[in-house]
């Protein structure tokens, strides 16, 4: 692949991968409490962080479709830096687009219904999707509460964090082999013009004339 169209792709990976890194940080204060503290969280602040999240969700559509439109720029980067791939490109974008598909699979199987319990409100349910309702009992044990939901989120946003640093490290670990290999090929190069040059001086001038009686 040519170098500008590798160099554009990576920045159409890096961009949305910020930028949800950036989204994730916003959560940051709400999620500290939940999961990083000693103290247990107050009832006062899992309300606040409740109606957070009620208010994330209730976001007009616009919101979502911008969302989603960064994801499809992450991935549109991914598919052309793997469309004839190198080496490098199979080994560090291969293994960014594991893990940039496990944020998807995390942000749709955690966060997007999480997002739909807290504002139903309807904890103790398996209703995550319209129309699919199974209501679970205390003695089922797999039913879990409000905090325990609120808490899942927390928990799930960092995973998303973690994630997402890893494609930025593995990026970065990309550009910094290419680096070195691009160094190395110079290097080769100088040697063998230099070692080039010093054959050329040691060599005598051929066709020389005929010394005359």
């Amino acid at each position: 692949m040519a170098q500008g169209a590798n160099s554009f792709a990576t920045f159409l990976i890096l961009c949305p991968t910020s930028f949800f890194l950036g989204v994730l940080f916003s959560f940051f204060p709400y999620d500290f409490p939940v999961l990083w503290t000693s103290s247990p969280a107050t009832a006062e602040f899992y309300t606040q962080l409740e109606t957070h999240l009620q208010f994330i969700h209730s976001a007009p559509p616009i919101v979502p479709r911008i969302l989603h439109i960064v994801i499809a720029v992450g991935l549109l980067g991914f598919f052309i830096k793997l469309y004839k791939p190198s080496e490098a490109n199979a080994l560090f974008d291969g293994a960014s687009l594991v893990l940039y598909m496990v944020g998807i699979t995390v942000y749709v199987a955690n966060i997007v219904k999480g997002l739909r319990v807290v504002s139903a409100g309807e904890y103790g349910q398996y209703e995550l999707v319209e129309g699919e309702t199974a209501v679970g009992t205390k003695d089922e044990g797999a039913v879990i509460g409000r905090e325990d939901s609120l808490r899942v989120l927390a928990a799930s946003n960092t995973i998303l964090a973690l994630v997402l640093v890893g494609v930025l490290v593995l990026q970065a670990g990309q550009w910094y082999a290419e680096r070195k290999e691009k160094e190395e090929l110079e290097k080769m190069n100088r040697e063998r013009e230099e070692k080039g040059r010093g054959n050329g001086r040691h060599t005598s001038p051929a066709g020389g004339g005929k010394k005359k009686q």
